[in-house]
C-alpha cells in the first residue's frame, strides 16, 4: 500500500463533502453552464486525452488483453466528440433535483411535499472504460452531487487526463473545486478504503468484474448499487421471423461484444433448431460456439461442447453458449437459473408468447423483437449512465438522474402542535 494512502483518500472524501454542499446550492442553470464548460474543455483537451489513451492501448496490448477489451478502452475523436455531445444532451435534460413527488394537506392544515434533493456524495469505481469518467461526473454534478471516481490500472492515463479536462472546465463554469475528483491510483487498497468511507461517501457504485464487486460489498459501509455482470440471453421462439432473429443475435453478439449489454447465451427452440442454427453459425462467423447436446448434433464440428460454467460466464468476447430448449417455460427456467437480471429478449411472432416471457422474466429490462445492446443510457434518452444496475433497491437498469437523488419530506405549518 502506498504511505499514508488512507489519509490522502480520506483527505480527498473530506474535499468532496464540502464541495457537494456547495454545488447543491447551485441553480440548474448554473448547472448546465458547468456541464457546457466541461464539454468545452474535454474537446479542447483532445490532444492531450488522445495521447494518453495511447498510452494505456499499447500498455494493454502488451499485457495481452482481448480486441474485445482493447475495443471497450480505445479512445478516437469521434469517440471524445460523442462523449462531449453526452455532456450537452444531459445539461438539455430536465434537472429531477427539487421536482415535487407528492403533496397533501391533513385536516390540521400541515402541507406535505416529498421533493427530490441530491444523495449528496457518490463513489464510482470502475474497470477499463474510460468514458465511464465522463459519464459519472457529468450525471452526478447535473444532479447536484460531488463525486469520487476509482478507475481501473488499464485506463490510468486516460481517466487521469480526462478528470484534469472536466475539473478545468468545470471550475471555469463554476463548478465549486472538488465536486469531481480521481483517485490518483490503481492500488488495490484504495478500493477498501473508499467501501469503509461512509463518513464522506452516501453511496458507492461497483462497475466491474465478480472480484471488485465482491470486494466493495464486503468492505462497504454504505449503500452499494452493483453494476454487476451481464449474461444477456435471447431466446429464439418457434414463431420467430428467421431474418428478425438472426439480425438481432447477430447484433447482440458481434457489434461491440466486450460490452456488458452483448449477448452471451441464446436459446433456441426445438422445433427450429434444425433450420435456425445452421443459419446462425453462418451470421455469427468468427464466433466461437459452446453448444449443447443437441446443438453439437446439429452443427457438428462449428460448435464445441458447452460446460456447466458456460452458462453464466459473461464473456466479452467472440464466444456464445448455445441451447435448444422444449418451450418458452424451458427458456424462462434457464434465464431465472443462469441469468444474470441484466437483459434478456424473446424473439416471436407470437404476442401471447412475448407477453408471458415479459411478464415472467425477471431482468432489469427485457425486450420484445429488439437487440440486447439498446439498454444503455443514451439510448434510452437519458443522455449517459453512471451504470446498469442489476439491484432491485433503489435503482435497477440505467441508472441516470432520477437514480442519483433521492428525496426529503418538507411540511408547512402555521403553529400546528401535536396532542
Amino acid at each position: 500500500m502506498i504511505p499514508d494512502l488512507e489519509s490522502q483518500i480520506h483527505e480527498i472524501g473530506r474535499r468532496a463533502r464540502a464541495a457537494g454542499r456547495a454545488l447543491a446550492r447551485l441553480s440548474s442553470h448554473e448547472k448546465n453552464a458547468v456541464l457546457q464548460s466541461m464539454a468545452d474543455e474535454l474537446l479542447s483537451a483532445k490532444g492531450a486525452i488522445l495521447a494518453a489513451n495511447e498510452e494505456d492501448v499499447r500498455a494493454g496490448e502488451g499485457h495481452g488483453l482481448s480486441l474485445a477489451m482493447l475495443d471497450r478502452l480505445r479512445l478516437s475523436e469521434k469517440r471524445l466528440v460523442a462523449m462531449a455531445d453526452g455532456i450537452r444532451q444531459v445539461a438539455t435534460l430536465p434537472d429531477p433535483v427539487g421536482e415535487t413527488l407528492r403533496d397533501w394537506t391533513r385536516e390540521d392544515g400541515l402541507h406535505f411535499t416529498k421533493v427530490r434533493t441530491p444523495i449528496g456524495v457518490i463513489g464510482i469505481i470502475y474497470e477499463s472504460r474510460p468514458n465511464v469518467t465522463s459519464d459519472a461526473a457529468v450525471l452526478c454534478i447535473k444532479t447536484g452531487n460531488a463525486v469520487i471516481l476509482r478507475g481501473g490500472s488499464e485506463s490510468i492515463h486516460s481517466n487521469k487526463a480526462i478528470a484534469a479536462a472536466l475539473q478545468a472546465g468545470g471550475e471555469k463554469g463554476g463548478m465549486p473545486r472538488d465536486a469531481v475528483q480521481l483517485i490518483p491510483t490503481t492500488d488495490r487498497d484504495a478500493v477498501r478504503i473508499m467501501a469503509g468511507m461512509d463518513a464522506y461517501l452516501d453511496m458507492i457504485v461497483p462497475r466491474g468484474g465478480h472480484a471488485l464487486i465482491e470486494a466493495v460489498v464486503q468492505h462497504a459501509r454504505m449503500p452499494v448499487i452493483k453494476h454487476y455482470h451481464g449474461v444477456c440471453i435471447a431466446y429464439v421462439d418457434r414463431d420467430a421471423d428467421p431474418e428478425m432473429a438472426l439480425q438481432i443475435v447477430q447484433n447482440g453478439k458481434m457489434q461491440r461484444p466486450g460490452v456488458c449489454n452483448a449477448l452471451e447465451t441464446v436459446l433456441v427452440h426445438r422445433d427450429i433448431a434444425e433450420s435456425f442454427l445452421p443459419e446462425m453459425a453462418r451470421v455469427l462467423e468468427g464466433v466461437e460456439l459452446r453448444g449443447d447436446l443437441e446443438t453439437v448434433r446439429i452443427l457438428g464440428d462449428r460448435a464445441v461442447a458447452v460446460s456447466d460454467a458456460d452458462w453464466t460466464t459473461e464473456y466479452l468476447d467472440l464466444i456464445l453458449a448455445v441451447r435448444v430448449v422444449g418451450n418458452l417455460d424451458e427458456a424462462v427456467a434457464h434465464i431465472e437459473t443462469h441469468g444474470s437480471h441484466h437483459s434478456d429478449v424473446i424473439i416471436t411472432r407470437d404476442a401471447a408468447a412475448a407477453a408471458k416471457f415479459l411478464r415472467e422474466v425477471d431482468s432489469a429490462t427485457v425486450y420484445w423483437n429488439a437487440s440486447t445492446r439498446f439498454t444503455d443510457g443514451g439510448e434510452f434518452g437519458f443522455g449517459a449512465e453512471i451504470g446498469i444496475s442489476t439491484d432491485k433497491l433503489h435503482a435497477r437498469g440505467p441508472m441516470a438522474l432520477e437514480e442519483l437523488t433521492t428525496y426529503k419530506y418538507v411540511i408547512y405549518g402555521n403553529g400546528q402542535i401535536r396532542t
